[in-house]
């Protein structure tokens, strides 16, 4: 079949290898995204509205409540893991077949057969996700069309080996700094060695006890972990500045500022620099929608032990969970595959919910 018109009347696992076969690596989405809008503006029941490489679809159905089902059509650069191939234990191998257009083929099968669903729902498939964030097309819409967004309930289709895991950690990136004063290091004593002086900060990181906090019956472990140090000059010089880079992964009841505040707590004493932040999101499973999804998925939820784009959704005030087909272990790997018993289990199950 040719990738240049998207059969949305296959079933979600061949749907997934047309959609693999057709490259997308972040920043070049456009013959994806082409595809993908020519495809639901096909489908009279839905509004298709597009911005760069992101579609949002909607039906407009006056139903008391709106479900937002929201996943990215990039994927990481190829890895010799293309065209997609099946094999005899009907695993679907090929770069994006769990992370994730898996996903994103559960959704177009959606959107094109879910005339009459018990709830009014909108579909966003959006750009760059694998990326830096200031490219990222979710945070695009959020800034230009927040009203494209606005919903109940959303379900991001991240891969989640078929569990519902809720709300997601934040994250804050930050540098702890020291100085010292240069010399040759034949006459080290002429200065002052920055690298040494970090030792107190590898201590204080090595004896941290992370925090373990419970949200909505999910544990959420949080973790302070050294990633990169940097500092040296040259291999005779007693070098004048250090870095240890930190991350910090924290449960979704801190806010950044919060977070930022306990961290400059932890390195009392040293400059705190921070490079990075993003919020965490609560998991909102109190929410009636999101309960009833739980029980519709029928699996345990457990937290989501990352961060995802759940965040973007928390921060306009819609609470957001994690569910899709594929292991999020494959995610990026040369051997990346999703089975094809789960990507359909996960399409009549998602069914289910929206017709009950």
């Amino acid at each position: 079949m040719s990738s240049r018109t998207l059969d949305l009347g296959q079933d979600a696992a061949r749907l997934t290898a047309q959609l693999v076969d057709v490259p997308s690596v972040s920043r070049d989405e456009k013959a994806l995204a082409d595809l993908v809008e020519e495809a639901l503006r096909g489908l009279p029941h839905l509004r298709v509205d597009r911005d760069g490489d992101a579609i949002v679809a909607r039906t407009e159905l006056g139903r008391g409540e709106r479900v937002l089902l929201a996943g990215h059509i990039d994927t990481v650069p190829i890895a010799d893991n293309l065209p997609s191939r099946l094999d005899d234990e009907g695993l679907l191998w090929g770069c994006g077949t769990s992370d994730m257009k898996a996903g994103v083929a559960v959704q177009l099968r959606l959107a094109a057969t879910l005339t009459e669903p018990n709830r009014d729902l909108t579909y966003v498939f959006y750009d760059a996700e694998e990326i830096a964030a200031e490219f990222n097309g979710l945070g695009r819409l959020v800034a230009r069309h927040p009203d494209w967004l606005a919903a109940d309930f959303a379900v991001l289709m991240e891969p989640t080996d078929g569990k519902v895991e809720g709300g997601c950690q934040g994250t804050l990136r930050f540098r702890v700094e020291t100085t010292g004063r240069r010399a040759h290091s034949a006459r080290s004593w002429l200065g002052e060695n920055a690298i040494h002086k970090a030792a107190p900060i590898l201590d204080r990181l090595a004896s941290y006890e992370p925090r373990r906090v419970v949200i909505d019956g999910l544990e959420y472990r949080e973790g302070l972990n050294a990633v990169m140090i940097e500092g040296g000059h040259a291999g005779n010089v007693i070098p004048d500045a250090c870095a240890v880079i930190v991350n910090f992964r924290f449960a979704p009841d801190r806010t950044e500022a919060d977070a930022l505040l306990h961290a400059e707590e932890v390195f009392a004493g040293f400059p705190v620099v921070l490079t990075d932040s993003a919020p965490g999101a609560l998991p909102g499973l109190a929410h009636p929608a999101a309960a009833a999804f739980v029980r519709a998925i029928g699996t345990e939820p457990a937290p989501k032990d990352a961060w995802t784009d759940v965040a973007r959704f928390s921060a306009l005030g819609v609470p957001a969970v994690n569910y899709g087909p594929g292991d999020p272990r494959l995610a990026h790997a040369r051997e990346e595959h999703v089975a094809v018993a789960a990507v359909l289990e996960a399409e009549e199950r998602l069914r289910a919910w929206l017709t009950a």
